[in-house]
């Protein structure tokens, strides 16, 4: 991982925080022993919360439920109850089975229902049963520890193949502080404001709504650079809860230290959005695009969008077919203004550097684009697409992976 001045790279994810605790089990929902179904996070303090939701027109019964609750509770909540193998969606009960599950994890821990943020993953349009749910609350609750953050992991794993999580620690006013966080997703993977199920946990005294400002920008320049496949989800959401235990002076409004919580924030939710591409279905090579110069940061965004979502390139770079011309045609159908004439692209990976575009123009001279030094490239795992557009100062960055036959194999009878 990328290191940053001033931040440590730790162990522990949601619970790498001071006051956090996590735990995850099967209930039964999965009927494969071995994979936990039911996972929960909890902090005896109060927390600042903030979150960011799909823009789906469809969404989880539990996105309601927990938008409502974080409203009702003035944005200072306790818990997290979260399922997977059923998202809890499309449901005529979904509402009333998302509130259950509030209730049930509330009455365990003595806080109120709209304390507990709740969230699914899984199979769309399935009812979920409430009962095997109900009848491992308790031991769901009595097994949360300081340790079990990678248990609350493994509980909202999908067709991942790989836990993500990430945690750092940094000071505020002379204090060490702490931000660590868990994601899931594999598949169905587009975000629009968010994506998957994520959850981030710190210890500093924040308000929710400077945790609501950070987060709104880092979700833009992070996950919302990050496409699997073209689908928005329906449950995607991103949580971030501050307890404040960290004993820093409370972050009320924009300076110093608001930036380096908004660092923290990006660092923890940058690598887990790596995290997520590189763990695409069927996936076999990350594939990261920076569009550097660029007029703007938002034409900056939709050129490294446009070429990470690629179908056609990502065919491509599965293939190991130095096929460059698919990524001038995806940054020639952005919707962005800018001139194509003056754009350059590079192919960079571990084994070396192509030199694939000056000027709009495909270079086609030289050892860098033979096709004996592309195989060899592209037979890397972690592939690097750079654009300078050489219009302006912006940059930004995107994510994305390669598509497989085991995509396809996978979809194919993921409800099985």
């Amino acid at each position: 991982m990328k290191e940053f001045k001033g931040y440590t790279y730790i162990e522990g994810g949601v619970c790498a925080s001071k006051g956090f605790l996590a735990n995850g089990l099967n209930c039964g929902l999965n009927p494969n022993k071995s994979k936990n179904d039911l996972g929960a996070i909890y902090c005896e303090t109060p927390c600042d919360t903030a979150a960011v939701y799909t823009l789906n027109k469809v969404k989880g019964a539990p996105i309601v439920v927990t938008k409502r609750n974080i409203a009702a509770a003035n944005g200072l909540m306790r818990a997290v109850i979260v399922n997977s193998k059923n998202a809890n969606t499309c449901n005529t009960d979904g509402e009333e089975k998302a509130e259950a599950m509030c209730r049930l994890m509330a009455s365990r821990l003595g806080i109120k229902p709209e304390e507990v943020v709740v969230a699914s993953t899984g199979v769309i349009g399935q009812v979920l049963p409430i009962e095997p749910i109900a009848e491992h609350i308790d031991e769901l609750v009595s097994g949360l520890s300081a340790d079990g953050n990678l248990k609350a992991v493994n509980a909202i794993m999908t067709t991942d193949t790989v836990e993500k999580e990430v945690a750092v620690e940094f000071e505020l006013d002379g204090v060490k502080c702490h931000l660590g966080g868990m994601a899931k997703g594999s598949g169905m993977i587009h975000p629009n404001m968010a994506t998957t199920l994520n959850f981030i946990t710190s210890d500093v005294a924040i308000s929710s709504e400077m945790i609501q400002k950070a987060l709104s920008d880092v979700v833009k320049i992070t996950y919302n650079c990050l496409s699997v496949d073209g689908d928005t989800s329906t449950n995607d959401m991103v949580c971030v809860m501050a307890n404040g235990l960290s004993g820093n002076d409370r972050i009320i409004g924009e300076g110093d230290a608001f930036e380096t919580f908004k660092q923290a924030l990006y660092i923890v939710m940058m690598n887990m959005t790596r995290m997520l591409a590189k763990d695409g279905e069927g996936a076999t090579k990350l594939i990261e695009c920076t569009c550097e110069s660029a007029p703007d940061l938002d034409t900056a965004i939709a050129v490294a969008k446009s070429v990470i979502k690629s179908p056609l390139l990502k065919c491509a770079i599965f293939g190991e077919d130095a096929n460059w011309g698919r990524i001038l045609c995806a940054i020639g159908y952005t919707d962005a203004e800018f001139d194509i004439s003056k754009v350059d692209v590079d192919i960079c990976t571990e084994k070396g550097e192509a030199y694939v575009c000056r000027n709009g123009m495909i270079t086609g001279t030289g050892v860098e684009c033979s096709e004996e030094k592309a195989a060899e490239l592209l037979s890397s795992e972690e592939i690097f697409i750079n654009v300078r557009l050489n219009q302006g100062d912006a940059a930004a960055t995107a994510w994305g992976c390669d598509l497989t036959y085991d995509y396809v194999k996978i979809n194919g009878d993921y409800r099985s």
